[in-house]
């Protein structure tokens, strides 16, 4: 599985669409463990382009602190999942959690 991860700063970019990179964590389901972690430098931020740029990386779930509505369902247009409102953690420890199953999420904290 392929989750990509938008950061600031190294950890969770509290705005997706903000963000300075993306981690994209090539993860074993099944050993519940991180194969490896590609640092990506995203393109310029326009309405739908993220979305397809990450389905061309392979992504299979986007973990993010907020999203709008309308990224949410361009997201889901390429066929990747979504989950909003995550902790403000290292990618690492983000993939891990959700891996094991103790990922908690919040409210998604992007309002439109």
């Amino acid at each position: 599985m392929n989750i990509a991860i938008p950061l600031t700063g190294g950890k969770l970019s509290a705005h997706f669409g903000h963000c300075e990179a993306f981690a994209l964590i090539h993860a074993n389901v099944a050993r519940k463990s991180i194969e490896s972690n590609e640092m990506l430098t995203p393109p310029a931020h326009e309405p739908g382009v993220l979305p397809r740029w990450l389905a061309e990386k392979g992504a299979e779930l986007v973990i993010a602190g907020g999203m709008g509505g309308r990224a949410q369902g361009l997201f889901q247009e390429q066929g990747i999942d979504v989950l909003v409102g995550a902790p403000t953690e290292t990618p690492e420890a983000i993939a891990m959690a959700y891996l094991e199953g103790t990922l908690t999420t919040g409210a998604n904290i992007c309002d439109h």
